[in-house]
């Protein structure tokens, strides 16, 4: 799998290649910042671009806007954004403007290689991760109205799980149980939340969005 890395720290993307070789992957490029990362990518798209969310000159969203610049005009690459920080917003903004193939994570989940060996290869296949992180803390938080309080326990530990880009097969063997029995939830949760299929919506992602935003 050809992967480009962008970091302005040349330790980190060094670093990060090296991870990356070791797990399999081919780093075909590095970047040192946005520009020159969608340079690179127009030139010769990889299957995956890592990329710290924050990069130069104002070390604001330079990454997040790159990423939005790069599906414009290569909707196949899947997109893995890092920070040193959980940023509600920005995660919100993922999931609300990308169409899949996309990822926030923590940089300090980069040392469980495992792991985000993983989540490389789930983006790529198309599927949405999130940091566990960012979904703990949004657990924590309150608001005034909340329309998930119609949820069972069990049906909001599905919908965490669900954003944090897990499957209904993973969610299957996560929680140990069948896939029928999460289906069940599953289509609980969207009906629930008043989401009926649509060609142009995917219940999914909205059922995820509606848990980032309420609690």
């Amino acid at each position: 799998m050809r992967v480009i890395v962008a970091d302005d720290a040349v330790i980190f993307r060094e670093g990060m290649a090296r991870i990356l070789a070791e797990e399999g992957f081919d780093v075909v490029a590095q970047a040192r910042n946005s520009a020159e990362l969608v340079g690179l990518v127009r030139r010769d798209p990889p299957d995956v671009v890592i990329t710290d969310l924050r990069m130069p000159p104002s070390f604001a969203d330079e990454g997040i806007e790159a990423a939005a610049e790069i599906r414009s005009f290569a909707p196949q690459v899947g997109l893995m954004l890092l920070s040193q920080y959980v940023e509600v917003h920005h995660a919100l903004r993922l999931m609300e403007e990308f169409d899949g193939a996309v990822g926030y994570l923590l940089k300090d989940r980069v040392s469980d290689l495992g792991a985000f060996a993983v989540d490389i290869r789930r983006i790529a296949g198309g599927e949405v991760v999130i940091d566990a992180e960012l979904v703990s803390r949004m657990v924590r938080r309150r608001r005034e109205r909340d329309p998930l309080a119609q949820l069972t326990a069990r049906e909001r530990e599905v919908l965490a799980l669900m954003a944090q880009g897990l499957t209904n097969a993973a969610l299957s063997e996560e929680l140990v149980l069948s896939p029928k029995t999460i289906e069940g939830y599953v289509r609980s949760v969207f009906t629930k939340l008043g989401l009926e299929q649509s060609e142009r919506e995917h219940r999914r992602v909205q059922a995820v969005l509606q848990f980032l935003r309420w609690q």
